[in-house]
C-alpha cells in the first residue's frame, strides 16, 4: 500500500469533501480516503499495483473539481535519438508523485508535472542520471498560489456584485408605506433597468452555485448551493416574468408590478460575502512544511580524497565525513569524530542553552553550530534526518480530516428536496383547487415558498458569527487560522504547554550572584571575563551584569575552554569560570560553594563557579525565567476546569522547578521532538479533547496534531503555521480568552442556527397558505438575514 496527497480545487463546502471522499473510496485498489476541506487537500492509502495517481487525478475530475500540480522544465543531455526520450519519459512517469513527463529529443528538453510535497526537481534530475543521461533544471514554472487567486478573484465579483445590488435595494425601500418620504428615481423602479442590473449579478456572480448545484445533483446530493440557486432563480425569473408581462401590457402607460430582482441579486452578494470572509479565515497551515524545509542547510562541506569539496546536500551519502566551521548550520544527522563546540538545538528540540558536543556525541541536522570545528560522520540523510521525520508528522497531521462538519450543510441536505416538494404541493393544489387554472397565482404562491424557504439566513449564520468572532478575538490578540477551529476549540478539557518560550520567557537570564568578597569587584571581574564569549551563557551573564550599572574593564587575555567554560586575565589576574570539573582540573578548592550550587541547581539553573588568582570567589547563576503572567494564567485555565499538563524537552528536574513555581501538577519531562505529538495522541485516545500550546520548531507536530494546536505568537513562524490558533501578544490568558471566545461563538452560532430555521419551518406554511406575497416573503428573507448578522455582531463586543 502507497499513500498520496492530492491538492483539490473547486470544493464549496463540507457537502464536496464528503462527495470527493465516497467517489475516491469506490475506486478499485483504494483502501481509504480523507479529504481535508479547509486544506483543500485529499490523503489516500492505496494499491499501487490496481490504481496509478493519474486514474485518482482523473476520478476528482470527473467528480466536478481539479487536482493542483507543479510544473518544472529541464534541459536533457547525453540523448542520441528519440528511443533516448522515450526511455527518459517512461523512466518519469515511474516517479511517484509525477503525474505526467514530455521529454523533446529535437529541443533536448523534459517538462514534468509533479506533486511538490512527494517529488522534487532534485529527483527528477536523480532519475535522468540514473538512466545514464544528464539533466538540470532549466525553468522551474510553478504555478501561482490558487487560493490567493480564487481569493482576489472573489473579492472582484464581491464588489461587482454589491455595486449592481446598491441601486435595486436602494428602489426595494418602495414597497415600504413608512418609507414614502425617501426619494427614488423613476430610473431605479423601471423594470428594465432593474432586469439589466440583476442578469449579470444571476448569472455571472452566481454562475459558481449553478455550477455547484449541478455538481451536487449530479452526484445525487444536494447543499447550499442548491438552496441558493433554487432560491435566487425562483426570486429572478419570477421578476422577469412579470417585467414581460408588463411590457406586453402596454408598459409604461401601466402600473409597475411588484418585482424581486433585489431578493436575487442582495441574497448572492450576502452569500458571496459570507464565503469570502470563510476562505479569508483560513489560514495558510500548508505554508509550515515550506518553511520547514527552508531550515535545511543548502550546501555541506563534505571531506573526500582529503580534500573539502562543497556539495548540495542532497548529494551527503550515509558515511561521509562533513567539516562544520562556527556559525554554520548542521547539514545531516551524525556522529562527531573530531572537535569540542556547542550546538544551539533551539530550534528542533526548544532548548534554550546550547548543547556541548564532544567526539561520539550525535548532531542534528538544521541546528547550528556556534563555537569551535567539528568533523561529523553523516548517519542519516535525505528523508531519514530527524527534520525530515519532523515535517513527515506535521504533514499527516495537517492532512487528516479535521472533525468538523457544517451544520447547514447537513440540515440542507434534507431541507432541500422537502422544500422543492412543499413548493410544488402548493402550486398543484392553488391550481387545481384553490384558484383553478389560474396559473400566475398558483405560480406566486410557489415561489413565495421558494423565496421565504431561500437559505439567506442559513447559509450567513455560521460564517457571520465566526467573522464576527474570529475579529473580536484578534482585537484580543488572538487569531483563528479558520472557522473550523474557532469552532472546535470549545471542546478543549485539556491543555498541554511546552516549557521554553511558553510557560518560559526562553532566554537565559542572570539569576543568582553569590560573592565571597565585595560583590561589586566580583561582578566587574565575571563581566570583563566573560565579555569576549560568545556563548549564550556569557551573554546572559554580561547583559545581566551591565544591567545592575557595572562598568566593565578590558581583559588582556581570554581563553574558552570548550565543555568547561573560560579562562581570562583581568587587571593582571587570572579568572577561571565554569563547572566544578573545571576547578578540579585547575587545582582550585571550591568546595565551599557546592552545597549552595546543588540548591540553584535544584531549581533547574546553571551555576558556574568563579576562582580568581586560584583561589574560589564566588558563582553566578543563569537561568530560563518564568513569564509573569504564567501563574495567573495557569490558575485561570485550571479554575475554568481545565486540566493544564506541561511537556518538554529539559530534563526532569528543570521541569519540575518551573511547573512548581507555575502551579502545574501534571509534567512529562525528557520528550523527544517527534514524540510530543505521540503524547498529546495518547491523551486523545483517552478521550481528552487536547489544546496544545507551543513556540518552537520541536512543538510543531504535536500542534498539528492536537483537537486546538495554539502557537505563541514571540514563536517561531513554523509553529504559528502548524497550529490552529495564534496568541499574538505571548501571554498565557489568552489561552483562556481563546477558549472563551470560542464557547460565546459557539453559543451564537446556535441561535442564529435555530433562528433561521424556525424562521423557515414558520414561513414555509404561511406562504404556502398565500397569506404573504412574494415581495413580502422577500423582505421577510432579508429580516431575516438582518436578524441573524445583527446577533452575531454582539459578538464584537464579547467580554472574556
Amino acid at each position: 500500500m502507497k499513500q498520496v496527497t492530492l491538492d483539490i480545487t473547486g470544493m464549496t463546502c463540507a457537502a464536496c469533501a464528503n462527495r470527493i471522499e465516497k467517489g475516491l473510496s469506490k475506486v478499485k485498489g483504494v483502501a481509504g480516503a480523507s479529504v481535508n476541506f479547509t486544506l483543500e487537500q485529499a490523503t489516500l492509502d492505496y494499491d499501487p499495483n490496481e490504481v496509478d495517481r493519474s486514474q485518482l487525478e482523473e476520478k476528482v475530475r470527473q467528480l466536478g473539481y481539479d487536482t493542483v500540480n507543479e510544473v518544472a522544465d529541464f534541459s536533457i543531455s547525453g540523448m542520441t535519438c528519440a528511443a533516448c526520450a522515450n526511455r527518459i519519459e517512461k523512466g518519469l512517469r515511474n516517479i511517484e508523485g509525477v503525474s505526467s513527463a514530455t521529454v523533446n529529443f529535437a529541443l533536448e528538453s523534459a517538462r514534468v508535472e509533479y506533486a511538490p510535497g512527494e517529488v522534487s526537481p532534485v529527483e527528477v534530475e536523480k532519475k535522468v542520471e540514473k538512466l545514464g543521461y544528464g539533466a538540470k533544471v532549466r525553468a522551474e514554472e510553478k504555478e501561482g498560489d490558487h487560493r490567493d487567486e480564487e481569493l482576489e478573484r472573489q473579492k472582484r465579483k464581491l464588489l461587482f456584485s454589491a455595486l449592481l445590488s446598491l441601486p435595486l435595494l436602494w428602489g426595494m425601500v418602495a414597497h415600504f408605506s413608512f418609507t414614502s418620504s425617501i426619494y427614488i428615481p423613476d430610473l431605479v423602479m423601471n423594470p428594465w433597468f432593474q432586469l439589466l442590473l440583476a442578469t449579470p449579478v444571476q448569472f455571472y456572480i452566481g454562475k459558481q452555485f449553478y455550477v455547484g448545484a449541478y455538481k451536487a445533483l449530479r452526484n445525487k446530493s444536494a447543499n447550499m448551493d442548491v438552496l441558493i440557486a433554487l432560491g435566487t432563480s425562483a426570486a429572478y425569473l419570477y421578476s422577469g416574468y412579470l417585467t414581460i408581462k408588463w411590457f406586453l401590457e402596454g408598459g409604461i402607460h401601466h402600473e409597475i408590478p411588484s418585482l424581486y430582482f433585489e431578493t436575487s441579486a442582495v441574497l448572492i452578494t450576502l452569500v458571496i460575502m459570507g464565503k469570502l470572509f470563510e476562505s479569508l479565515a483560513k489560514g495558510r497551515t500548508s505554508e509550515a512544511i515550506t518553511s520547514l524545509m527552508g531550515l535545511q542547510a543548502k550546501t555541506a562541506v563534505v571531506i573526500r580524497n582529503k580534500e573539502e569539496l562543497t556539495i548540495s546536500i542532497d548529494d551527503v551519502l550515509v558515511g561521509d565525513v562533513l567539516r562544520i566551521r562556527p556559525g554554520e548550520k548542521v547539514p545531516v544527522d551524525g556522529e562527531v569524530l573530531e572537535g569540542v563546540s556547542s550546538i544551539d538545538e533551539s530550534m528542533l528540540t526548544g532548548e534554550s542553552l546550547p548543547v556541548e558536543k564532544k567526539p561520539g556525541d550525535m548532531v542534528i541536522g538544521a541546528t547550528i553550530n556556534r563555537n569551535g570545528v567539528l568533523e561529523v560522520k553523516a548517519t542519516k540523510v535525505g528523508k531519514d534526518t530527524a527534520l525530515a521525520h519532523i515535517i513527515k508528522v506535521v504533514r499527516e497531521a495537517q492532512g487528516s480530516k479535521a472533525p468538523i462538519q457544517r451544520v447547514a450543510d447537513v440540515i440542507s441536505g434534507v431541507f432541500v428536496p422537502v422544500v422543492v416538494a412543499i413548493a410544488l404541493a402548493t402550486f398543484f393544489v392553488w391550481f387545481f383547487i384553490i384558484t383553478p387554472n389560474q396559473f400566475a397565482e398558483a405560480l406566486e404562491k410557489a415561489i413565495a415558498v421558494l423565496v421565504i424557504a431561500c437559505p439567506c439566513a442559513l447559509g450567513l449564520a455560521t460564517p457571520t458569527s465566526i467573522m464576527a468572532g474570529s475579529g473580536r478575538a484578534a482585537e484580543l490578540g488572538i487569531l483563528f487560522k479558520g472557522g473550523e477551529h474557532l469552532e472546535q476549540t470549545h471542546e478543549v478539557d485539556t491543555v498541554v504547554l511546552d516549557k521554553t518560550g511558553t510557560v518560559t520567557k526562553g532566554e537565559p537570564e542572570l539569576t543568582d550572584i553569590i560573592a565571597i568578597d565585595d560583590e561589586s569587584h566580583f561582578l566587574r571581574t565575571v563581566g570583563s571575563a566573560e565579555k569576549n564569549s560568545e556563548h549564550p551563557l556569557a551573554e546572559a551573564i554580561v547583559g545581566g551584569i551591565q544591567e545592575r550599572g557595572v562598568e566593565l574593564e578590558k581583559s588582556s587575555m581570554f581563553e574558552a575552554i570548550p565543555g568547561f567554560g573560560i579562562k581570562a586575565v583581568v587587571a593582571t589576574k587570572e579568572v577561571l569560570i565554569g563547572t566544578r570539573r573545571l576547578m578540579e582540573q585547575r587545582g582550585v578548592n571550591a568546595k565551599a560553594g557546592y552545597e549552595e550550587m546543588a540548591v540553584l541547581e535544584e531549581q533547574g539553573k546553571t551555576v558556574m563557579l568563579v576562582a580568581i588568582e586560584g583561589k574560589y570567589a564566588g558563582m553566578v547563576a543563569v537561568a530560563d525565567t518564568v513569564k509573569e503572567s504564567s501563574r495567573t494564567a495557569i490558575a485561570r485555565l485550571q479554575q475554568m476546569g481545565l486540566t493544564v499538563m506541561m511537556i518538554t524537552g529539559d530534563n526532569e528536574r528543570t521541569a519540575q522547578a518551573i511547573a512548581h513555581q507555575v502551579g502545574i501538577q501534571h509534567v512529562r519531562a525528557e520528550v523527544l521532538p517527534t514524540d510530543k505529538a505521540e503524547e498529546v495522541k495518547k491523551l486523545q485516545s483517552a478521550g481528552k479533547k487536547v489544546a496544545m500550546v507551543g513556540d518552537g520548531i520541536n512543538d510543531a507536530p504535536a500542534l498539528a496534531v492536537a483537537h486546538t494546536g495554539m502557537a505563541i505568537g514571540t514563536g517561531t513562524d513554523v509553529a504559528m503555521e502548524a497550529a490552529d490558533v495564534t496568541l499574538m501578544r505571548g501571554d498565557l490568558t489568552r489561552i483562556a480568552d481563546a477558549i472563551t471566545m470560542s464557547r460565546k461563538t459557539m453559543i451564537n452560532i446556535k441561535q442564529n442556527l435555530g433562528w433561521a430555521l424556525g424562521y423557515n419551518t414558520l414561513g414555509i406554511p404561511i406562504a404556502a397558505m398565500g397569506f404573504l406575497a412574494p415581495w413580502v416573503a422577500g423582505a421577510a428573507m432579508a429580516l431575516s438575514s438582518v436578524s441573524v448578522v445583527l446577533n452575531a455582531l454582539r459578538l464584537q463586543r464579547a467580554k472574556v
